[in-house]
């Protein structure tokens, strides 16, 4: 086993060492052993959906081309993949409606241990929301926003507010036009589980349609909301240090690694774990103190906020319990592997589940109640403190870390781009206008072993970089860069084309900005509606010099963010092929005949330099298109110039 063939990550690199001398599995073994996967499944031409199945369709034409109800390659690809978008849908809009739900809590109870931390973000939304804010206090508002989201998940008439509140109008009329404009959350993915039982839709653009919408009501929807009220609950992020890594985690203090997606529960095991009780308890038990460290989704939640470290992403949550120090791995929903059980039970390490809606075998449950949420913390940090005493052998902490800065969001990139007393995106359309910035992208996503751990984000970021593009980033992406140092702003003058250099240097910021979890995807949309509305840059997202990408994509909400971002027009490349290459009329329809429809289209590419220069390719046409790629000479205006100039 060569290490370097499952990972480009050092730290990962000699956990998989230790792995494989050790006899310990992990997720890149498990894989080995399901070659080769079903072709039938990646081609998307089988079908589970009732019991006159399973049924398959030969992509070849040697075999049936029809399943028992008739239904085509066509039909059962479609259905698959709006499957897939309902999936990740729902993971993300759940996600959402918990906080939500927090949110609620906080308005209405007087002893609730959350409390709202951003008056202002919270006036900002309130007004998005056709919310009156003149002349009431905080807890009015509150309520009032706390009714108008909750509504947003089921209710039956009308469309999301947020849908009208958010994205540019151009967008906005070409939802209308063609139908897809989401009116409610649940709506959309439960009519996706209608259209796509046995016996209804066959019609594979028709299907395609409410995936879109579902979709929509994903991005600016759901996930929208599971941003705006945690950066109203638990404060908005601003530009923050932090370290990211394995190295990160301390052999001589309590670790309690939190993993998931929910801010929820880590923001107040954060609080907690600072108060003089426990840090007693723990020196008493012969730690230096409690070191609370994220992996997936819940570290960039609590790091974009309080600079709390990065283990790793959603591959390293087998190795950082391989360490043999992680007295508690903390979870909640969504990226957790079921593996972590079994091979907690190799170690001293407490799996600890704290959601109802995931159980794992061979894991404590210990159930969180946001009306007990300080209660419960202490609960844990308590069995954590007492669990250190119980290490076996010696820890293998890789000693491998970077700092870097995280804590960007729609709404303080202002500042940095503009400065305090100027807030504006103008400088950054300015830039882009001028060439210095080529465009923009967004790099995002998770790992999968198919491809080598982190290789795909880095060496497509890299290469973005390199020409000009500056980076967004989210999720295991964002942590990916992080660990290669991308997110120091020094990394401009190494990695980047000079104009982008530049605009790093001169303003500041790194040359790939963090902004959060994979529910905060919808950070970069805001952003490039404020781009838009800037002016200067067309009407419409699908006007930019901008493009997506997920380069080691695994999961269902992968689809929906994708799809979400094709879907408000920007075109999106990904590496694994979604599953759909068995009909050809679905992939042509994807890849090319959607874009004019809505704006945006998909491409499949593994290959992660092949699909930075296709992005590449791409912002160039649309720099073409906006008449931005002109040569001008640079004019320097002496005072007989300048009196000349004419005021508009």
């Amino acid at each position: 086993m060569d290490p370097k063939k499952r990972s480009n990550d050092k730290a990962s690199q000699q956990m998989l060492k230790h792995a494989d001398e050790a006899g310990l599995e992990t997720a890149w073994d498990r894989f080995e052993q399901q070659e080769p996967q079903c072709g039938f499944g990646k081609l998307g031409v089988c079908c589970r959906i009732c019991t006159m199945g399973p049924c398959r369709i030969d992509p070849f034409g040697q075999g049936p081309q029809f399943g028992v109800c008739g239904a085509t390659a066509d039909t059962i690809a479609a259905r698959n993949l709006v499957r897939m978008i309902a999936g990740g849908a729902a993971a993300h809009s759940d996600h959402g409606r918990d906080v939500a739900h927090t949110f609620k809590m906080a308005v209405e109870s007087d002893s609730c241990d959350y409390v709202i931390k951003d008056e202002l973000k919270l006036r900002e939304v309130a007004a998005r929301y056709g919310i009156k804010i003149e002349g009431r206090d905080t807890k009015e508002i509150a309520s009032d926003l706390s009714d108008v989201v909750m509504a947003e998940f089921g209710k039956q008439e009308g469309t999301l507010v947020s849908a009208a509140a958010y994205p540019p109008p151009a967008r906005q009329k070409v939802w209308q036009e063609f139908g897809v404009t989401p009116r409610s959350i649940d709506r959309e993915i439960v009519e996706i589980m209608h259209r796509t039982h046995v016996g209804v839709g066959s019609d594979y653009k028709n299907l395609m349609k409410q995936g879109i919408r579902a979709s929509l009501s994903d991005g600016w929807g759901g996930s929208l909301i599971a941003t705006e009220l945690s950066d109203i609950l638990f404060g908005s992020p601003w530009p923050i240090r932090f370290s990211a890594n394995l190295g990160a985690l301390d052999a001589k203090q309590v670790n309690i690694v939190v993993h998931g997606h929910e801010p929820t529960l880590s923001d107040i095991i954060l609080a907690v774990s600072q108060e003089p009780e426990l840090t007693k308890m723990a020196e008493d038990r012969g730690a230096r103190g409690i070191n609370i460290i994220g992996m997936c989704c819940t570290a960039n939640e609590i790091l974009m906020r309080h600079g709390i470290p990065v283990a790793g992403n959603f591959l390293q949550q087998e190795l950082a319990v391989m360490t043999g120090v992680v007295e508690v791995m903390l979870v909640d929903v969504q990226c957790i592997m079921p593996a972590l059980g079994s091979l907690s039970g190799c170690f001293h390490t407490k799996l600890i589940t704290t959601s109802p809606k995931c159980k794992i075998a061979g894991a404590e449950h210990i159930e969180f109640h946001e009306d007990r949420a300080v209660e419960i913390a202490r609960e844990i940090i308590k069995i954590a403190i007492e669990n250190f005493a119980n290490r076996k052998g010696k820890a293998k902490i890789p000693k491998v870390t970077e700092r870097g800065i995280a804590g960007f969001t729609t709404e303080n990139i202002f500042y940095h781009l503009g400065g305090r007393f100027r807030a504006s995106y103008r400088p950054l359309n300015d830039n882009i206008i001028n060439g210095r910035v080529r465009g923009a992208a967004g790099v995002v996503g998770c790992n999968n072993p198919k491809q080598v751990h982190d290789y795909g984000h880095l060496t497509m970021i890299k290469e973005l970089i390199k020409n000009d593009v500056l980076v967004v980033s989210t999720g295991c992406s964002a942590i990916a860069a992080a660990k290669a140092g991308l997110m120091r702003p020094e990394a401009a003058a190494k990695y980047c084309g000079k104009g982008l250099a530049e605009v790093c240097e001169t303003v500041g910021i790194p040359p790939v900005l963090h902004v959060g979890s994979c529910v905060d995807n919808s950070r970069i949309l805001t952003v490039a509606a404020n781009i838009v509305a800037e002016g200067g840059l067309g009407e419409d997202i699908s006007d930019l010099p901008v493009a997506g990408a997920a380069p080691e994509w695994m999961s269902e909400k992968a689809v929906s963010i994708a799809m979400y971002f094709v879907a408000s027009g920007v075109y999106t490349v990904i590496a694994e092929p979604l599953p759909v290459l068995g009909s050809p009329n679905l992939t042509r329809y994807l890849t090319d005949e959607i874009e004019k429809d809505i704006g945006g289209k998909w491409a499949f590419e593994r290959d992660p330099l092949k699909a930075a220069h296709m992005m590449i390719e791409h912002i160039e046409s649309k720099r073409d298109a906006l008449g931005i790629n002109v040569e001008k000479e640079r004019k320097l205006y002496d005072m007989e110039d300048r009196r000349a100039l004419a005021l508009d």
